[in-house]
């Protein structure tokens, strides 16, 4: 039985206000998701009777749940972008700015758990290829993060600014996929956490670089040297 009270039938939405309906089903798909936490209780029956019209109105914007889930998708990464550049906008260097981006990703995430899951978690050919992946704002606002540290000089010139990135969103992504499948384990303050291994993720790169790259046990003896061992 739906928890939701019988919609009000909703007149036809007069001509040139298509935009301004398929708004309000993204924004009742998003409360469905947010309050059930699951897709699952995600329906085309259930949006529709959110936003007070029929089934077919709901399938004239989308072709189906899968489409509309996909949009949905795409809204949560348009929010976390603002997230982002929010942080990056206080940060006083480019250090600062990236370490403030990868928190405010990994606190997008904790807050908006379902959408996460959907948009990083869940295979779907129809829904993340490579070249999507690449080009979302939240990897083009790392990759802008490492060029800058690149040009503060945290990485060595040359470094590929890419696989920093890359390297970089793991670490984000790999606390943040955690914290949402298993927020029961001990994790203490999470953005203390977060930035724990955040910041291990960073400066040890950039300390990697400078040593050239050494293997682990090259570096455990330059490590002895540095205290004194």
């Amino acid at each position: 039985m739906s928890n939701y009270s019988q919609p009000t039938q909703r007149k036809r939405s007069p001509r040139g206000l298509g935009d301004q309906l398929r708004d309000e089903i993204l924004t009742a798909a998003r409360r469905l998701l947010a309050e059930t936490g699951n897709v699952a209780g995600v329906s085309i029956r259930s949006v529709a009777d959110l936003v007070g019209v029929s089934a077919p109105s709901i399938y004239r914007h989308f072709a189906d749940k899968d489409a509309l889930v996909d949009a949905v998708v795409s809204e949560v990464f348009t929010d976390l972008d603002n997230e982002m550049q929010r942080a990056a906008s206080e940060a006083e260097s480019a250090i600062d700015s990236l370490r403030a981006q990868g928190l405010a990703y990994v606190r997008f995430a904790r807050t908006h758990p379902e959408q996460y899951r959907l948009a990083t978690m869940l295979a779907s050919e129809s829904r993340r290829s490579v070249d999507d992946v690449l080009g979302t704002t939240a990897f083009h606002h790392f990759l802008a993060g490492i060029e800058a540290c690149i040009g503060e000089g945290l990485f060595l010139p040359g470094s590929d600014p890419v696989q920093l990135a890359l390297e970089l969103w793991a670490a984000a992504h790999g606390v943040a996929a955690l914290m949402v499948a298993k927020p029961y384990l001990p994790w203490g303050d999470p953005d203390e956490f977060a930035d724990r291994v955040l910041r291990a993720a960073c400066i040890g790169q950039a300390i990697s670089d400078a040593l050239g790259e050494p293997e682990p046990r090259e570096f455990v003896s330059w490590l002895q040297g540095q205290r004194g061992n």
